[in-house]
């Protein structure tokens, strides 16, 4: 399975989920030890992640969107911002800071713009990556990238 990532820096019973789900060989096992894993540790940011990694690679973009929207809510619970990326701002937190949960949540707006852009929702990834460049200037999370591919494919 693609998705899954190193898993030395995890809760154990949440790396041993994440392992069973890579080394599965039925997509259905491995999106069930997927959120075997949220349920396990809600607050495990990597999980979130690995579930809308997963459900991008499977085509299954309404619950990748789902994923990256709990991403989204779970990041914002641990960096005391609100979930609503449209109500952010520079100010809302320190957003350089690579190591905190607001980095995820930027990355999880870039996810969420791709998403909808496959989604063939232009005009909804527009505005995401319209925030993400008001508010991750620096662009640390490489929103940049999903710019050039969004316009590309406007071409």
């Amino acid at each position: 399975m693609q998705g899954i990532v190193a898993t030395d820096d995890l809760p154990p019973r949440v790396a041993g989920y994440l392992t069973a789900a890579a080394a599965s060989g039925d997509w259905r096992d491995a999106e069930s030890l997927l959120w075997r894993a949220q349920i396990a540790d809600p607050a495990c940011l990597h999980v979130y992640y690995t579930l809308y990694k997963f459900y991008f690679n499977h085509k299954r973009l309404g619950d990748a969107e789902r994923a990256a929207c709990l991403a989204l809510d779970a990041a914002a619970r641990q960096a005391h911002i609100p979930a609503d990326w449209r109500s952010q701002n520079k100010d809302s937190c320190d957003w350089s800071n690579v190591n905190a949960p607001q980095h995820f949540y930027l990355f999880s707006l870039k996810a969420l713009a791709f998403i909808r852009l496959r989604q063939q929702r232009a005009d909804d990834a527009e505005l995401i990556l319209a925030k993400l460049r008001e508010i991750d200037p620096q662009d640390t999370v490489g929103a940049s990238v999903i710019e050039a591919y969004a316009i590309g494919a406007a071409a």
